[in-house]
């Protein structure tokens, strides 16, 4: 047994300087690089309400939350980098196609009721998801994810307590909950990744404790944990086969779209394109600042030499 084999087999965290297959290497900067991604794309569907927040309490709330997905980014960026990954080729990979980021972030955000929805639902697979990985088997990866996880819980409740007033307001804010409820769920549900049979990576990971749950298994949590979240909020989600089974102790869902979630993936959903678009724009745009912090520390490094 190798030393990296031992220390996976005492459920221990393999730190930087550890020796380790080059496949589990390549296998966490593929995942912390699309998590990253993902932490930064998905300021962009919540942040385009920044300027039409109903309210100065809802404007710095909803600043905040996105200032916290820079910062998420920020923390798993740098995880990457301790495995040798270099942060602006992991930008470039992005902004190139040659790396994905969730799929849930290719749809628009049609109304403020959508804030709420993606703090509930998104946010709240997102910490299904999460959690867990504050136990896995790489040592920063795990450490940067106990901040972010408390955060994401924090963003949940958010959009949660949203909800809760619009469903209480008037009969347009009910509907226009509901309305996003219906657009979001189906794709919340596609955030843990395809189906078991189908996922190529599950196998390897659960082996090396990377995950330490299969993507169905995290979707029927996320399932038995929303339902009763819709009740308290009034609303209806939308699966005319979800119902609770006895036997198994959870509830019956109905088939995720599978098809809509490759096409997303593979760059067709309806804000590929734009997401991209953004984040190239903003990424040269920014040139200026990143060569003036260049210059910055090399007049110190001269100074300090």
């Amino acid at each position: 047994m190798t030393g990296f084999d031992a220390i996976i087999a005492r459920d221990q965290r393999i730190e930087p300087r550890d020796r380790m297959p080059d496949a589990y290497r390549a296998t966490m900067v593929r995942q912390i690089a699309q998590h990253a991604h993902s932490e930064i794309i998905g300021m962009q569907p919540e942040g385009r309400w920044i300027t039409r927040a109903p309210s100065l309490r809802r404007k710095a709330i909803l600043l905040a939350k996105v200032q916290d997905e820079a910062g998420h980014g920020l923390y798993l960026y740098a995880a990457a980098e301790t495995l040798g990954a270099d942060r602006a080729d992991l930008t470039a990979k992005l902004i190139s196609g040659a790396q994905k980021y969730s799929s849930i972030f290719n749809y628009p955000s049609l109304t403020f009721a959508d804030v709420g929805v993606i703090g509930w639902l998104v946010d709240g697979a997102a910490i299904c998801n999460q959690v867990p990985l504050c136990r896995t088997s790489y040592g920063p990866y795990a450490r940067a994810m106990i901040r972010i996880c408390k955060e994401e819980s924090f963003h949940q409740r958010q959009g949660y307590e949203l909800l809760m007033r619009m469903t209480r307001g008037t009969p347009e804010q009910r509907e226009m909950v509901q309305e996003a409820v219906d657009r979001w769920w189906w794709p919340s549900l596609m955030m843990f990744g395809p189906p078991d049979a189908e996922s190529p990576n599950t196998a390897r990971s659960m082996a090396w404790k990377i995950k330490r749950h299969t993507n169905d298994e995290l979707r029927q949590r996320f399932v038995d944990m929303s339902v009763p979240q819709a009740d308290a909020l009034g609303v209806r989600l939308p699966d005319p086969e979800l119902r609770w089974n006895e036997e198994r102790g959870h509830y019956d869902f109905g088939e995720v779209d599978w098809a809509e979630f490759r096409r997303v993936i593979g760059g067709e959903g309806p804000c590929n394109a734009e997401r991209i678009a953004v984040r190239r724009s903003a990424h040269e745009e920014g040139a200026w600042v990143r060569e003036a912090a260049e210059a910055h520390a090399a007049k110190r490094a001269g100074r300090a030499a």
